[in-house]
C-alpha cells in the first residue's frame, strides 16, 4: 500500500470545508473521461446520477465524481464541479453545450456543526479547481471533515469518522485507489485483528459500547435514520466495461464488511463507485480482489487520521489518553 487515489492515472482529487457548517466535499476528476459503475448497499443513500450508470443506459464516460457532507443538501456541490469543468470544455458535446457528466454522493453530518451551513455549488467548484495529483491529508478533510461513526446506541456515543485514501501496486503496472468518507452507524475494526478503532463510546467511563451487541440487546437503533453513511470511489487504470466497473463496486463492497460493524444498515448509505481510466484489460475477480484490499486500507486510514473536534473523541485522541 502507498500513496492516494490519485497514484492512478487520469485522477486528480480536490477538498473544500467549511469551519463553521464543519462540513465540506470532495472532488474526484477524471477529465479524460473514465467508465464508471457503483454499487448502493445501504438504504438510506443520497445520491445524484446514480441511474445514469445501470449498465443498460447510454451514457458511457464521467468527468468527476462528488463526495459531499450536507446530507440531501450536498448534494448542490455537484453542480459546482460541473460548472468548473464545463468552462475547460470537458463533458459530453451535446451540440448546444458541453455537459459534464459528475455524479455524487452525500453523507449527513448536519448535527456536529451549524446544519445551516451546508456544502454549495461554490463550495464544490472550489474543491474542483483546487484538484490535484499528488499528496493530501486524510482524517478531518474534505467530506469527511464532519463524519462520525458509532451512533447506533445514539450519537452522544460516537466517535470522529474521516475522509481516507489508499492506493496498491499489482501486475502488468495496473494500480488501484480509493477514496472514503467513513460515517457509518456502526464501529470500525481493524480486519485483521477485529479490534475497535472508533465506534460507540461512553464518554464518562471510556468503554466501548459495541454496536453489534448493543443491536442484539435492544432490538433496535437509537440512531437518526438517514444520519449515517460510508460513501466512495475506486479507480484503476484498467479497462472496463459499465458492467464490470458495476460488479468491482459490489466487491468492494466486502470491504464495508470487513471493517465496519453493523454495515448497510437501514440506517447508512453506502455507495461505492468504480472508475476506469485505462486501456489494458484484467480479470474483474482480480480488481475486485485489489479493490477491496486498498479500500479496507483508506477505511482504516480515515479512521486513525481524524482529529478531535467540538468534543468528539477520535482514534487518535484515545490513544494519546490511554498513554
Amino acid at each position: 500500500m502507498f500513496g492516494n487515489i490519485t497514484d492512478v492515472p487520469g485522477v486528480k482529487v480536490g477538498h473544500a470545508e467549511n469551519s463553521e457548517g464543519i462540513t465540506g466535499c470532495t472532488a474526484i476528476l477524471v477529465e479524460s473521461g473514465a467508465v464508471c459503475g457503483v454499487d448502493v448497499r445501504g438504504s438510506a443513500p443520497g445520491t445524484r446520477e446514480t441511474d445514469a450508470l445501470d449498465p443498460i443506459n447510454e451514457i458511457e464516460h464521467v468527468h468527476g465524481i462528488c463526495l459531499s457532507g450536507g446530507s440531501a443538501y450536498g448534494l448542490d456541490a455537484a453542480t459546482g464541479v460541473m460548472q468548473f469543468l464545463e468552462e475547460r470544455g470537458v463533458g459530453v458535446q451535446a451540440g448546444v453545450a458541453t455537459i459534464p457528466i459528475v455524479p455524487s454522493a452525500v453523507l449527513f453530518d448536519l448535527f456536529i456543526g451549524d446544519p445551516k451551513t451546508r456544502p454549495t455549488a461554490p463550495m464544490g467548484y472550489e474543491a474542483a479547481k483546487s484538484a490535484v495529483v499528488g499528496p493530501f491529508a486524510n482524517g478531518n478533510t474534505g467530506v469527511g471533515y464532519g463524519a462520525t461513526v458509532g451512533k447506533l446506541a445514539g450519537p452522544q456515543y460516537c466517535m470522529k469518522g474521516g475522509l481516507g485514501s489508499a492506493s496498491i501496486a499489482g501486475k502488468e503496472d495496473v494500480v488501484v485507489g480509493a477514496i472514503v468518507a467513513v460515517n457509518a452507524v456502526g464501529d470500525v475494526k481493524d480486519p485483521t485483528t477485529r479490534e475497535t478503532l472508533a465506534g460507540a463510546r461512553d464518554p464518562k467511563t471510556g468503554e466501548w459500547m459495541d454496536c453489534c451487541t448493543y443491536l442484539e440487546e435492544h432490538v433496535q437503533s437509537e440512531a437518526l435514520s438517514g444520519t449515517n453513511t460510508t460513501i466512495g470511489v475506486v479507480a484503476v487504470n484498467a479497462k472496463l466495461t459499465k458492467a464490470e466497473a458495476k460488479k468491482i463496486a459490489q466487491l468492494t463492497q466486502n470491504a464495508l464488511a470487513r471493517t465496519i460493524y453493523p454495515v448497510h444498515t437501514m440506517l447508512d448509505g453506502d455507495t461505492i463507485f468504480v472508475l476506469g481510466t485505462g486501456d489494458k484489460r484484467f480479470p474483474v475477480d482480480y480488481l475486485g480482489h485489489m479493490a477491496t484490499r486498498v479500500m479496507e486500507e483508506a477505511i482504516i486510514t480515515g479512521i486513525k487520521a481524524a482529529d478531535k473536534l467540538v468534543e468528539v473523541e477520535s482514534y487518535k485522541s484515545i490513544q494519546i489518553m490511554s498513554t
